[in-house]
């Protein structure tokens, strides 16, 4: 019996050594690619500095790799004070049952598309009024034609709302695509610099888009605490050129574009390497978030938006299909909805 117990906790005993070095080599690699690659090249002394601190109290010791993951990515957004940071547990995940890159696109083009590329819905609202929700960004290429087809179907409208609330960002190509349907030609939009290559490169709208242009007309983008990253930069980028007005809350604060490692081939690590400056005021949204043009609760933000439209249709004669008691009366019907 005491042969037993012995065995047992030797096996513990080298269980637990190995757990640790699996996390000390895991904390080294994520240390040393902040050091290479995150925009601010004194950060990772202070992610090296916690790192170091959890490890002598213990912090990681008892952690299952998923939960590992969970809280070095907590300890990295909160630290550093950068939301795009994340890493994360690739459960059964192994480099042979890597697929190549074509395959890979067709995944996510198949999984995106289940999610419709992020266009949850295109209405026309009373009022002539188009309404895009957009939940997320997926590659240009994929969702191109989506695009095309949501801003065909509100090209005749005398107003656009885009609503971004639920949205969590994605492909930042996207970002331009959906912008270019603003602008009449082509403008450098920002720049992203890269501390690791020590280049800059600027980033411009498309002066032919697959569908309808939507030019010369109210643009309003609806935002909300959990309005995040690529989702912050259509709102951020036609806000400055004064092609849209926001309206909502403040958005999360996210700016800096990331690269992507897998660490230990065990997890996925997300370092935010790029700074981004708009070309209108060389700023971004990091840390600040985008600002409203009109603070409104988030969950009010629709009614809100629809109310001002039409008062906006009333002050101008715009000519809508309805009658000017119509809208009054609209007006009126929103005001009083909870």
């Amino acid at each position: 019996m005491k042969k037993i117990l012995i065995g047992i906790f030797l096996f513990h005993s080298l269980c637990t050594y190995a757990q640790t070095a699996h996390k000390l080599t895991v904390i080294a690699d994520i240390t040393q690619k902040v050091k290479d690659y995150y925009i601010d090249k004194e950060a990772y002394q202070k992610v090296d500095s916690l790192f170091q601190r959890d490890l002598k109290k213990g912090t990681y010791t008892h952690l299952n790799k998923e939960d590992f993951a969970k809280l070095l990515a907590q300890k990295l957004r909160t630290n550093v004070k950068d939301k795009h940071f994340s890493v994360r547990y690739l459960e059964n995940h192994s480099p042979e049952k890597l697929v190549d890159e074509k395959e890979k696109e067709r995944l996510n083009d198949f999984h995106n598309s289940l999610e419709n590329f992020g266009f949850e819905s295109v209405q026309r609202l009373e009022g002539n009024i188009g309404y895009i929700n957009f939940k997320g960004f997926a590659s240009p290429k994929s969702s191109a034609s989506t695009l095309a087809a949501a801003m065909n179907f509100v090209a005749n409208t005398n107003a656009l709302i885009i609503d971004l609330r639920e949205n969590q960002g994605g492909d930042a190509a996207m970002v331009l695509l959906f912008c270019s349907y603003f602008f009449d030609k082509e403008t450098e939009l920002y720049t992203t610099y890269y501390r690791h290559e020590d280049k800059t490169v600027m980033s411009s709208t498309q002066s032919n888009v697959l569908g309808s242009k939507y030019l010369h007309k109210k643009v309003y983008i609806l935002t909300g605490k959990g309005t995040f990253s690529a989702a912050e930069a259509l709102a951020y980028f036609l806000q400055q050129h004064k092609l849209a007005e926001v309206i909502g809350e403040t958005t999360a604060g996210a700016a800096n574009p990331v690269e992507h490692f897998l660490i230990q081939n065990q997890y996925l690590l997300l370092v935010p390497a790029g700074k981004v400056s708009c070309s209108i005021n060389h700023k971004n949204w990091e840390h600040v978030g985008v600002t409203p043009n009109q603070v409104v609760a988030t969950k009010d933000a629709l009614k809100a938006t629809h109310i001002k439209i039409l008062k906006n249709f009333l002050a101008t004669g715009t000519q809508t299909g309805l009658s000017t008691a119509e809208i009054k009366s609209l007006i009126d019907k929103y005001q009083f909805r909870k």
